[in-house]
């Protein structure tokens, strides 16, 4: 363990104590969440960042560990354990070097080496390796054996190859020479499979792709595993070379002394190697690196979608305000439903003012009478079928209307369906229509877009990156502790949240949230945090873990309705009997609070961290870290993609942001991308140093693909319509980049695969857009 703890502190940049501090209070259970906020003195204050990747590296560790006990167990049971063995055994970094250690010793079915061995032949092929000037044939005429029909030279010589092929294949050290050449100096190549033209037309652009393995973004890996996936292409590694030999193959003969002076046995020796490169090594290489690759591509994918996740759940609330949500139609109609600042559901219903039906002035009528009856502040437009037409339609009313005071707001509402159709909307509202919470769903997450989300699975929210390719337990492990840490950062208010948003609160699991919620059903709202106490199955380490980051408006005392946890609750006593002052005095005291000094009020449970924390909690009680609110302006009279010219400028909201740039809503019902290299005017890496999923951005239209959907956009205003983007930044890429051409035999194939390309190009739009997802509805 204390080498776990040793190694993870030197990738954290923390210290041994830190680490073992942290290991200890998660394997005691608690979150990650309360030990970043309320155990700063007990981890020397490392973040919940840190904190998530120690979370991590922990468990991948401690797998490593159990799988080198579990190896040297097994080795050690064959008899076959040295003490050389064994050291490089528990020196391994990695699993794949593990596994290496292990190959020669793991448990198979009985191969040809191990057969060849059996009858005999060893003592051949070791001759054979040591001494080249022996002849294969009269050496392996000693070694014939009725027994174990070994009657001819060549069943002889078979075996001695076997014997080495095997050997040669499962030196651990030979294997890690060449995966790290083949890392270094090796290309993935992907090629269209015949006849798959047309049906894979939108992976073009990897018809004939080749590109270096170690400089791969993700996004490019995955499309063309997928493409690989679906039958549409085959997918090689290759290494140039003006040889007519494999470089691996000289490197197996260099390691193992293996040199061709024209003596007996090096013709022999030669087609040993040449053996064990193809049969052996090729397939078992191959895969390891696409695994590799893989396993790469998907941890990128990953962090991409945790990362637009949690912009999304942090998205500025517009707040408690009666709101009308509406989940746009066209021949069903536009659902209504209205909402009170709370987000409990007061009217609901349909209207018509889009084609087919037309029917503006009831529709206007019902608008204006809902909106007077509520005293409506805001009108929330989900943002999918006749989104712009509806959005025009309340924009005409308002203006029609100037005594009415709301605002109307498009909202992306992607996941609302799946929200709609889940089991806790249908026993939240058993008696309404799926079409019908969609609309309430619409309208709380323009009040409360962290309320409402969580309740719908992440994936189905529409900010991932190729989500269905990678690892799902993985990719559901990252973005559950994406939502644990949002809600957990914002508070939760313990007499309004619903029983989803509960459970994502630390320490609190779906059962004690429901519990929650039927103890308030029946009790009416919790007076105070100690009141928790009082819920089945909410014991004292659940309180431990959870109260600090629920908040009890109503409460006696003011610190139930702060970020202050109950256990420091005496620091703040103490402040207010030391300055003869109420504590309720002290919340917002700004001047007085920022003239403490923390070091006054410490103990030795809480040291200057905590009390520095408690002191500006006292000063912004309940902060929220989200954003102001604020709203994207889409332009009267571009309402689908055809109406969108290039040269216009507009405004727009980033809806989800990959590698290889931005995704942005200007209001046609398809987003529009910003290639990386149109995002600022100086060189951009990672596109999240520009924005982020939310955000309110201005853009240029570049290009317009009105058959194939596409939108090419910039946020340089100093480009032109026409121009090519220039520059393949961040490795992100646009057509073809780091092509070789094939000439003659100076590609290598590694693992075979077609070679047939394909002819056409595409345009710089094409080239921008191939990654391009469509919006998740």
């Amino acid at each position: 363990m204390n080498s776990i703890h040793q190694r993870i502190a030197e990738e954290l940049s923390a210290r041994v104590e830190q680490v073992t501090a942290a290991v200890s209070l998660l394997d005691e259970g608690a979150t990650v969440p309360f030990i970043s906020r309320y155990r700063k003195e007990v981890t020397g204050g490392l973040d919940d960042g840190q904190l998530r990747t120690l979370e991590d590296r922990l468990r991948y560790l401690r797998e490593l560990e159990e799988r080198r006990a579990s190896i040297l167990a097994s080795i050690e049971e064959q008899g076959k354990l040295t003490d050389e063995l064994a050291a490089e055994i528990n020196s391994a970094e990695t699993k794949n070097r593990l596994e290496d250690l292990y190959l020669p010793y793991k448990p198979k079915r009985r191969t040809k080496g191990q057969i060849a061995i059996e009858a005999g032949l060893e003592p051949l092929a070791d001759s054979l390796l040591a001494d080249p000037t022996l002849a294969p044939e009269q050496e392996a005429e000693k070694f014939f054996n009725e027994e174990h029909k070994i009657t001819t030279i060549k069943e002889a010589l078979d075996g001695a190859k076997y014997i080495l092929m095997e050997r040669f294949s499962e030196d651990a050290n030979l294997l890690q020479k060449l995966r790290d050449f083949l890392k270094s100096e090796a290309q993935i190549s992907a090629r269209v499979m015949d006849g798959k033209e047309s049906e894979g037309a939108k992976y073009q652009d990897y018809f004939e792709h080749d590109e270096p393995i170690k400089s791969i973004p993700s996004h490019r890996a995955l499309a063309m595993l997928r493409g690989r996936n679906e039958g549409i292409l085959s997918i090689s590694i290759t290494v140039d070379t003006e040889s007519d030999a494999h470089p691996c193959e000289s490197m197996v003969a260099d390691y193992w002394d293996i040199e061709n002076q024209d003596r007996a046995a090096d013709k022999w020796l030669s087609e040993v190697v040449r053996w064990t490169w193809r049969v052996k090594l090729l397939t078992h290489l191959e895969t390891d690196l696409l695994g590799e690759m893989r396993d790469g591509s998907e941890e990128e994918a990953i962090k991409v979608f945790a990362s637009n996740l949690k912009d999304l759940l942090l998205a500025a609330p517009a707040g408690a305000k009666s709101t009308i949500g509406l989940d746009p139609g066209l021949r069903t109609g536009v659902k209504v439903a209205v909402v009170d600042s709370t987000g409990k559901v007061l009217d609901h219903g349909a209207m018509f003012p889009t084609p087919p039906q037309n029917r503006i002035r009831e529709a206007e009528a019902m608008l204006v009478a809902l909106c007077k009856k509520h005293d409506v502040e805001l009108i929330a437009i989900g943002n999918g079928t006749a989104s712009r037409e509806t959005d025009k339609f309340v924009g005409d009313v308002l203006k029609a209307h100037p005594d009415l005071k709301a605002r109307k707001v498009m909202v992306n509402e992607a996941g609302a369906s799946v929200y709609s159709a889940s089991e806790f909307a249908a026993k939240e509202f058993p008696d309404l229509d799926v079409t019908i919470r969609g609309a309430i769903s619409i309208a709380r997450r323009l009040q409360d877009p962290l309320a409402e989300l969580v309740k719908i699975e992440p994936k189905s929210i529409g900010v991932g990156q190729y989500q269905h390719d990678v690892s799902q337990s993985q990719l559901a492990r990252s973005l559950d502790a994406v939502v644990e840490d949002c809600v957990n950062a914002v508070g939760v208010e313990v007499n309004t949240a619903s029983a989803p948003l509960l459970a994502k609160v630390s320490g609190l699991s779906q059962s004690i949230a429901n519990n929650i919620v039927d103890y308030r059903d029946q009790n009416g709202a919790f007076s105070s945090r100690k009141e928790l106490m009082k819920v089945t199955r909410f014991g004292a380490k659940t309180f431990e873990q959870a109260a600090g980051f629920l908040r009890v408006a109503g409460s006696d005392n003011p610190l139930d309705n702060s970020a202050v946890h109950p256990e420091s609750y005496s620091v703040v006593e103490n402040i207010a009997q030391v300055s003869g002052r109420e504590i309720r005095s002290l919340i917002g005291e700004t001047t007085f609070l920022r003239a403490l000094n923390a070091a006054d009020y410490t103990n030795e449970q809480f040291g200057v961290p905590t009390v520095t924390d408690i002191i500006q909690e006292l000063d912004k009680p309940g902060r929220d870290p989200r954003p102001e609110f604020k709203t994207a302006q889409f332009q009267d009279g571009v309402e689908k993609i055809s109406d969108l010219k290039p040269g216009m400028v507009l405004e727009g909201t980033v809806t989800n942001v990959a590698n290889f740039g931005a995704f942005v809503d200007v209001g046609v019902h398809q987003d529009g991308l910003v290639h990386i290299s149109a995002l600022a005017e100086q060189f951009v890496k990672d596109p999240r140093d520009v924005v982020k999923a939310g955000d309110i951005v201005k853009v240029k239209v570049m290009e317009v693909d009105v058959p194939r959907k596409r939108i090419g956009l910039s946020m340089r205003m100093s480009d032109e319509p026409g121009e090519k983007i220039s520059g393949n930044q961040g490795g992100a890429g646009k057509g073809k980049p780091n092509n070789t051409n094939r000439k003659g035999g100076g590609n290598r194939s590694f693992g075979g695969g077609n070679q047939k390309s394909s002819g056409g190009g595409m345009g710089s739009m094409g080239a921008l857009l191939q990654q391009a997802m469509k919006k998740g509805k």
